[in-house]
């Protein structure tokens, strides 16, 4: 079997498009999409916390702001901690 370049080429350019990311497939851009959310509950609560100081929103909304934006830190706290073990278990293996 005679593998030329010039073939190997053109059919690797042939498949490359296929491999390619789409940027409109779902769960795509779930990462960035994660990083907005927590961006704007941690934004909710610091707004709620102004208005609480100002003596225009409930203490109380104060108070479920703060557990939202708790468990928001630490669900991001977790996903960092997964990755960072994912990268050493990945540089623990033998090449």
């Amino acid at each position: 079997m005679d593998i030329r370049s010039s073939m190997a080429a053109q059919n690797y350019a042939a498949t490359r498009p296929l491999t390619a990311p789409d940027p409109e497939a779902e769960g795509s851009n779930v990462l960035g999409q994660a990083a907005s959310e927590f961006a704007q509950v941690l934004q909710q609560g610091e707004e709620t916390a102004m208005a609480t100081m100002a003596g225009q929103a409930d203490p109380a909304a104060l108070v479920q702001a703060l557990a939202q934006t708790e468990l928001a830190v630490e669900v991001a706290v977790t996903v960092r901690d997964k990755v960072v073990e994912a990268y050493q278990e990945i540089l623990r293996m033998p090449v």
